[in-house]
């Protein structure tokens, strides 16, 4: 028999994936993380999380990455699409989803302007220092 979980302590293993979705990228040297809040925003998922990667090899090795982490906790994506091209790649965990950008194809898609009204969440000091402390956009939302 499995026990429901509170909306608090859902939110809250919804927030750790993420977290472990993000450092496993950081360990692939994933660039310019950015977590955007979609709680009240949409229905789709309730966290956005952008990374992006210099190559297009880098992209798929941060998407393998982050599936290996979140595996051993015995998760898996709903979907993935995009990895073997390694411009985009999408893994769709149904609460979150990551997003991995080849750098130009992450100024053109602009995800950040396109969902604006969702506000970003703030990364914690040990990812924060990960993503490198000069990046703004790692520092603090928008």
């Amino acid at each position: 028999m499995s026990r429901k979980l509170s909306p608090d302590a859902q939110d809250d293993l919804i927030w750790t994936r993420v977290l472990a979705a993000l450092e496993a990228a950081l360990d692939r040297k994933a660039t310019d993380p950015v977590v955007l809040d979609l709680r009240g925003h949409s229905q789709l998922a309730d966290y956005f999380v952008i990374l992006s990667g210099r190559s297009d090899t880098q992209v798929r090795a941060i998407a393998e990455g982050v599936e290996e982490r979140l595996r051993r906790d015995k998760v898996r994506p709903l979907a993935v699409e995009g990895q073997r091209r390694g411009q985009w790649a999408l893994l769709d965990f149904g609460d979150f989803v990551v997003h991995v950008f080849y750098h130009p194809v992450r100024e053109f898609y602009d995800l950040e302007r396109l969902w604006s009204r969702a506000p970003q969440r703030a990364l914690p000091d040990p990812l924060r220092t990960a993503a490198g402390a000069d990046d703004p956009s790692a520092a603090a939302p928008r």
